[in-house]
């Protein structure tokens, strides 16, 4: 299978951006992470931490898995390249499970999710970062095969039976209204590389702020935390 976006080539060095969704879920990862849809697995060295003992990554394009780097952890950290998908796993086990920037390519997440929940060992969770807000899709959304956006109720309407959400927010507020202003005054069908770089040099450090005062009401990502009832 072939990877048809190449946003990961546009988003891979924005690091203000990986810091701060990471630091936010950063209390939910640990044990042996299974990195799902882990692309060029630049989201390993946010996602790792003290606690995290082993970390696969899973990625089904084997040109992208091939890119993968095998010297940004920790040599504590036992690491696994696996070529497939969830569906390749259904023996093994993991404590957590990240899907970062992936259900939004899925034409059937709730089923995906099903699978990650049978894959998760007693007390696992399952963290997840998907774009926000339908209104925002665009034909950058379409061109990197994204089949749709999230709010809070269509992520709950697509999580299989028996999940438990532990955390669900939103990120990104002063993003969200830059990609709006983008859709409806600028009208361009992809983003910069320059246009990345100023939104995640100085874009994201004022969502830090705003997020805390709008209470996580509405942002450009939504996050995720589930654990199974």
């Amino acid at each position: 299978m072939e990877y048809i976006g190449d946003e990961l080539e546009l988003f891979q060095h924005a690091t203000n951006w990986k810091r701060y969704w990471s630091s936010v879920l950063a209390p939910y990862v640990s044990g042996r992470v299974l990195d799902v849809g882990s692309g060029l697995g630049v989201n390993a060295s946010f996602l790792a931490n003290e606690r995290v003992t082993a970390y696969t990554f899973l990625e089904p394009d084997v040109k992208l898995l091939k890119r993968t780097p095998v010297d940004t952890l920790p040599g504590t950290v036992a690491q696994h390249r696996i070529h497939g998908t969830t569906a390749d796993l259904a023996h093994k086990r993991f404590d957590t499970l990240a899907y970062i920037d992936v259900l939004e390519h899925l034409p059937d997440p709730t089923g995906e999710l099903q699978r990650a929940m049978q894959l998760l060992a007693p007390g696992g969770q399952i963290v997840v970062v998907v774009p926000a807000f339908q209104f925002l899709y665009s034909p950058f959304d379409q061109a990197i095969g994204h089949f749709r956006r999230y709010d809070r109720p269509s992520l709950r309407a697509a999580l299989p039976s028996g999940s438990q959400v532990l955390m669900m927010r939103y990120l990104d507020s002063t993003g969200l209204l830059l990609s709006l202003g983008n859709k409806l005054l600028l009208r361009r069908s992809a983003p910069s590389h320059d246009q990345i770089a100023f939104w995640d040099k100085r874009i994201i450090p004022i969502s830090r702020i705003m997020d805390r005062l709008v209470a996580g009401s509405f942002g450009r990502s939504l996050i995720a935390v589930l654990r199974k009832a």
